[in-house]
């Protein structure tokens, strides 16, 4: 039998024919589980914020000496009789804060301050344990996308070295002659804390995108933009560690006035401690008067990032620094206000959750001046 001649266009009607090659295979090579991973951490994220809120309260409330002992694992359970109380109230009685600071103080007092001390570390503890679960989990299943095992182990490790460096910070408190925890080991410690948050909410911003949208995001990437925002969020931080030490000495007390400082722009004697550089660490007027002008000078270069983002074509990144410099303004004020109350614990703890807001408000603009969303002429894409 002859062979039948093709018609010119059999090949394409025919099962002959081949598949078109799917788009966005190599996309999703290696995806993993983004979308959930994405919740875990923003559940993570809202405990460590919730964990930097406690632990202000605790620190406003002079209960982080209440517990003298650190015990990971036993100390998840409370004291469960009378006995039980008496046994940690005497060990509280033998450290110098109840001695110079609170003798007399009843069992019913010490109640009070235990439990925000002990509901402070079981969060910690909480937090660990929502860590631990979900990434062994991704990891057992195989959904962490490629490239962010180390990532998201990165976070555990951080987080452990958390719970060492708050054991580090209390110990301090308990040595002769402290009536509080070393300023500088609190300021590494909340330091740490906004260091963690910062990591979390970067990494959800960043699984909220296919890495092939960022990669592309990325050529249209305002860099003047993030430098600026670079910048300002080191400086952001700079304040933060600051705040630390005027709440490490109740710095936020030392002058109940503004603009002026005891009546001049500078505070009265700042240089009496020695060595003088000690001062700057230590002296209450003089680590207030620093946290007054790092403030200053974060609101400047504030304004200035957002003078540059005005200029950005894409409406997003707009918005997003627009909030900045909103929550920026809120902050200043809830500073200033905190200053002339002399510092009560309401208002210093909405003055330090601020700083968390302002914190991810700057992060959030960062990432968009790196990765823009996409914008068509009508606006941006969802």
């Amino acid at each position: 039998m002859a062979e039948k001649r093709r018609a010119i266009f059999e090949e394409v009607q025919t099962g002959e024919r081949q598949k078109a090659a799917e788009t966005g295979a190599i996309d999703r090579a290696g995806q993993g589980a983004r979308g959930a991973i994405r919740v875990w951490l923003m559940v993570l994220f809202a405990l460590v914020a919730l964990m930097i809120a406690v632990g202000g309260m605790t620190r406003l409330t002079d209960s982080g000496l209440s517990i003298t002992e650190w015990a990971p694992v036993t100390g998840a359970i409370p004291p469960l009789n009378e006995a039980d109380w008496q046994s940690e109230f005497e060990a509280y009685q033998q450290i110098p804060e109840y001695r110079e600071q609170n003798a007399g103080m009843s069992l019913g007092e010490f109640k009070a301050i235990y439990w925000w001390e002990w509901g402070h570390r079981q969060l910690g503890r909480v937090i660990g344990l929502v860590w631990a679960v979900g990434f062994v989990y991704f990891l057992a299943t195989k959904k962490i996308p490629r490239g962010w095992t180390g990532r998201l182990l990165f976070l555990g490790a951080l987080g452990g070295l958390q719970g060492a460096i708050g054991w580090w910070m209390v110990s301090s408190g308990l040595e002769e002659g402290m009536l509080d925890v070393a300023s500088y080991r609190l300021a590494t410690h909340l330091g740490l804390a906004f260091a963690i948050l910062g990591l979390i909410a970067w990494y959800t911003f960043r699984l909220a995108r296919r890495e092939s949208d960022l990669l592309q995001a990325r050529r249209s990437s305002e860099r003047k933009l993030w430098g600026g925002a670079t910048g300002l969020l080191h400086l952001a931080f700079l304040q933060i560690l600051i705040g630390a030490l005027v709440a490490g000495i109740d710095a936020g007390r030392a002058f109940p006035t503004w603009p002026s400082m005891g009546g001049g722009f500078f505070p009265p004697d700042p240089f009496q401690l020695t060595p003088v550089w000690r001062n700057f660490f230590e002296d209450a007027g003089l680590v207030q008067f620093v946290h007054r002008m790092t403030g200053y000078i974060l609101a400047i270069l504030g304004v200035v990032v957002w003078l540059r983002a005005r200029r950005s074509p894409n409406l997003r990144t707009r918005f997003a620094f627009n909030a900045m410099l909103a929550m920026m303004a809120v902050q200043i004020l809830l500073g200033i206000v905190t200053v002339l109350y002399s510092a009560p614990w309401h208002i210093a703890i909405l003055h330090q959750i601020g700083a968390v807001v302002l914190w991810v408000l700057i992060l959030r603009g960062r990432f968009l001046a790196r990765y823009p969303l996409p914008q068509s002429v009508r606006g941006p894409s969802a």
